[in-house]
């Protein structure tokens, strides 16, 4: 289970954009062992990239793939990577920015890149500056090992955690077009068996360092059934359905000093929340970073549920006890972060009590859950309300997680700095 992914990284140095706190502890090290030769000419030959030397427009590549990528708690798409590609799995957070693959020999059903077979592939020295930087990059912790080359590690807020090698390597979208060497993590010690496609705004983020200029993805609605997982859809590049989005602008700080506020995130300009068409006695300034940073709220797609500072979330839960408090169980937490829970048997009318949710935001751009979807089956019996206390997580911002993004084309445009929302029926969108 990836629980409440990289949403934790603030800023404590806004001068600097990538700068921001997340926690570090000692590494190892473990060697990686090269490629052989003859395999250098021939996969260099079948899988480069359709440049013109002589043309310095083909300089910045363009991308417009679709891909499909699996659903449960998760946005989980395998990405063809190395030379030849080999096929890795990967988690689509926008919540995060570095990227890294799974590089360890353990034993399937753990997918493990292996770099001996690819020519593209290197290592970071220390020398990197990266590995050294002149003002330390508080958003990637990184060593030097006794092998001096560069060593990462990831610690997020959920316990899961993540080192290894920073490494050079492409994407292989197909025969005639892949990325240039982009800088990623390859982990040789992790606690979830995938990868992270991290897509935030951070320099090193797969987005960034791809230079695409927007992406999208449509989350289809989540299953139960045993044996059964979703499948949804993912864009690089331009989305053919866009024409039919509400774009919201994303927003940034003028402040130099917000401590809770993180620059690398999709902040968008939400203004309050409707429940069964009553809408919440919810100040907008609530959803806006104060002079901390504290309040700003952001789309994430690397997190499961939908978490709301105390101001929104004591409103949202006690229109919930309002309408259906005698069914609550009590005392009940989900994961420590969510209290809003009931029997699964009685899952059906309590939606139905609940009625819709809407999320509010600028120009009058809205998501909406619809009553069937308020409740999220967390096993055992139990369904909650798909959203959480962001003070119970640790975080001072509200995160609209894939939870609430079912149905809907979400798309991020890095060029224009705007995120749209299109409804859809995701589940019928995969060919």
């Amino acid at each position: 289970m990836y629980l409440f992914l990289v949403v934790l990284f603030f800023s404590i140095n806004p001068s600097q954009q990538t700068n921001s706190l997340s926690l570090s502890f000692p590494l190892t090290s473990l060697s990686l062992s090269n490629d052989t030769t003859s395999k250098m000419l021939y996969t260099s030959q079948l899988f480069s990239t359709t440049k013109k030397p002589n043309n310095p427009q083909n300089k910045t590549p363009s991308y417009n793939y679709k891909f499909s990528f699996k659903y449960s708690m998760a946005l989980i798409i395998n990405l063809p990577i190395g030379t030849p590609p080999q096929t890795q799995p990967m988690v689509l957070d926008t919540g995060s920015q570095l990227s890294w693959i799974q590089c360890h020999k353990k034993q399937p059903p753990t997918a493990s890149f292996d770099p001996s077979l690819s020519s593209t592939f290197s290592i970071l020295p220390c020398t990197h500056p990266l590995c050294k930087p002149r003002i330390p990059d508080f958003t990637l912790p990184t060593s030097c090992d006794q092998n001096r080359l560069c060593h990462y590690s990831y610690f997020y807020a959920d316990g899961t955690y993540a080192e290894g090698n920073l490494v050079r390597e492409k994407f292989t979208f197909s025969r005639s077009v892949s990325t240039p060497p982009l800088i990623l993590g390859c982990a040789t010690e992790s606690t979830d068996p995938r990868g992270i496609l991290g897509m935030n705004l951070g320099r090193l983020s797969f987005a960034k360092q791809s230079k695409i200029t927007k992406f999208s993805y449509c989350v289809p609605p989540r299953q139960t059934r045993p044996g059964f997982t979703p499948t949804g859809s993912f864009y690089l590049g331009n989305n053919p359905s866009s024409k039919g989005f509400k774009y919201v602008g994303m927003m940034t700080s003028s402040r130099q000093r917000m401590p809770n506020f993180d620059p690398l995130a999709y902040t968008i300009p939400m203004v309050g929340i409707r429940i069964a068409g009553k809408k919440l006695n919810i100040s907008p300034a609530v959803f806006r970073a104060d002079a901390g940073g504290s309040g700003q709220t952001m789309i994430d797609s690397g997190s499961e549920f939908t978490y709301l500072v105390s101001e929104a979330y004591d409103k949202v839960r006690a229109q919930v006890v309002r309408a259906v408090g005698p069914r609550l169980k009590k005392g009940y937490v989900y994961g420590g972060v969510a209290d809003m829970c009931f029997d699964s048997v009685k899952a059906v009318e309590i939606g139905r009590l609940i009625g819709e949710m809407v999320f509010e935001f600028e120009r009058g751009v809205e998501v909406v859950i619809p009553k069937e979807r308020v409740l999220a089956d967390v096993g055992g019996g139990v369904h909650c309300v798909g959203i959480g206390s962001s003070d119970k997580l640790g975080a001072a911002s509200n995160i609209i997680g894939n939870f609430h993004q079912q149905n809907l084309w979400v798309e991020f445009d890095l060029v224009r700095r705007r995120v749209g929302f299109g409804k859809a029926d995701c589940s019928r969108l995969v060919k």
